[in-house]
């Protein structure tokens, strides 16, 4: 079984996100998480780049311990010693200098020639071998460099004492079976190479870093630099958590492994995307929040059934305590009779019938169905006392230039009668309508309303008091339509008034 080494540039790469920016206590904060994380090496920061950077590289080092530190420099002596002085209280430090090989980065970036990048290189990795026996080389735009030039410059700072290689796909220009291929040509072609470790480094711009950085595992690179939910420049990096869960699940694949603590991922993405205030897309691979999800009814009866029919993942073990049954309009009478025991109902077949009924019309009202809107249809339908009176139809008018009148449809006894009435306000309407058709004389002593969940299709619940002949009953009721929760919610405490009276 190899071992991959998870070189994590959060703090590094991730950081140079547009808007990602971290303070040197939030990066403190991740850099200790990334040590529970397991990762082999932390990218701290670009020490040279400014004295934040510094500081963060210099605290990580004298406050993290056990874990390999890393701090990014160019081929220059001032990057170098920069990185070093930062670098200096750590217990493992790794000094990672690059500069660009491709011929593009050659002629307009760096203006310099083939000969003349070897040298610098070479010069630079024996400049850090001074500070560390650790000492990473990047060859910046690796991907569109000529092949032959690579191995010729991979092979001279491997000769110089770099311990690590990377061949970064910095733009994100290769594809999967062409970067397999120059890894390949690489292992091949450079005669030194048992002596060093290739890294990969790939960026996200035609939505492939984690398929290359996967291809260049099985071509033999052992180490893969990476960030937590992809983030970093441009389209962002090859996401951590989805290369180390392929991995971990395609283990008889790849045939590697890492040393990453998959319980701790969940948390880890959390907290990086609380500090960099970086939303974690719904359905990002490991970590979205539909990850483990399902709202299909087929889906759900078969995740009841048998986990593994539609998960290939336990979520426990990336630290998500449970798969989740997202109840909607796709949703089957499975998952909702689980939800209903999972939420103490025990209700009989009709009832469970009723209130499905009900769940279903609700969910072509609303996107998402929380567990606090099935208590309330429950309580609303399935256990309503025995109704004298009933709303069937309820339409309200109301306006700034226009006086609240409410129509009112309703079965009394099971006669119908329907009345017209104006009032203050569309509730006060809705109240003199119901009065009128019931003949009620009760006093309505409190008025309460409130939103059960959030957003603007929440269900509202509505509680009144009411009290006569020296009873006082509490109705509640619940619907997208305030005013219609208002009318249930009403007319359920004059049917508890009724059954009062008639005990009486």
């Amino acid at each position: 079984m190899r071992r991959i080494k998870i070189f994590d540039t959060t703090l590094r790469d991730g950081e140079q996100s547009p808007g990602a920016s971290m303070n040197v206590d939030e990066k403190i904060q991740v850099a200790k998480q990334l040590k529970k994380l397991g990762v082999d090496i932390i990218e701290a920061g670009f020490p040279i780049a400014s004295p934040g950077d510094f500081e963060a590289v210099n605290r990580i080092s004298k406050e993290v311990k056990g874990i390999v530190v890393a701090g990014l420099c160019r081929a220059r002596d001032e990057d170098i010693e920069r990185a070093a002085e930062a670098l200096k209280p750590a217990e493992q430090k790794r000094i990672h200098t690059f500069i660009a090989t491709s011929d593009i980065h050659l002629k307009y970036k760096l203006r310099m020639d083939r000969d003349q990048v070897i040298q610098a290189a070479v010069k630079a990795v024996k400049k850090a071998k001074q500070y560390t026996d650790d000492v990473e080389f990047s060859a910046e735009d690796a991907t569109r460099s000529d092949w032959d030039y690579l191995c010729k410059i991979t092979e001279e700072v491997i000769k110089a004492g770099a311990t690590t290689v990377n061949i970064p796909d910095t733009v994100g220009y290769t594809i999967p079976q062409e970067y397999g291929e120059l890894i390949e040509y690489l292992m091949n072609k450079v005669p030194n190479i048992d002596k060093a470790t290739i890294s990969v480094h790939c960026h996200n711009d035609l939505g492939l870093a984690v398929a290359n950085s996967l291809t260049a595992i099985l071509k033999g690179a052992g180490q893969v630099e990476c960030t937590i939910n992809g983030i970093g420049e441009r389209a962002g990096n090859a996401a951590l958590e989805e290369i180390v869960m392929a991995l971990k699940v395609r283990n008889d694949f790849f045939k590697a492994d890492t040393g990453i603590v998959t319980q701790e991922i969940y948390r880890t993405s959390r907290l990086i995307s609380k500090i960099t205030g970086m939303v974690v897309q719904a359905n990002k691979a490991i970590v979205g929040a539909n990850a483990f999800a399902h709202e299909a009814g087929i889906h759900q009866d078969g995740v009841l059934k048998e986990r593994t029919t539609y998960e290939i993942m336990r979520p426990e073990d990336i630290g998500i305590p449970s798969s989740k049954i997202v109840l909607g309009k796709h949703s089957g009478r499975h998952a909702f009779k689980k939800r209903l025991e999972e939420l103490g109902f025990s209700l009989t077949e009709e009832e469970i019938n009723r209130a499905f009924e009900r769940f279903k019309k609700l969910a072509d009202q609303k996107k998402y169905i929380f567990n606090e809107d099935i208590e309330a249809l429950v309580s609303d339908e399935v256990l309503r006392i025995a109704e004298v009176y009933q709303l069937i139809d309820l339409e309200v008018a109301s306006g700034t230039k226009k006086k609240p009148t409410a129509t009112v449809k309703m079965k009394i006894n099971g006669d119908e009668k329907e009345i017209t009435v104006s009032g203050d306000g569309p509730v006060d309407s809705v109240y003199r309508a119901i009065t009128e058709l019931t003949g009620s004389k009760a006093e309505l002593n409190k008025f309460e309303i409130k939103a059960i969940t959030g957003g603007t299709d929440a269900l509202g619940e509505v509680t009144v008091i009411l009290e006569e002949g020296g009873h006082t009953v509490r109705g509640h009721g619940s619907d997208t339509d305030i005013i219609v929760a208002s009318a249930k919610a009403y007319i359920n405490a004059l049917n508890k008034l009724a059954l009062k009276n008639l005990k009486t």
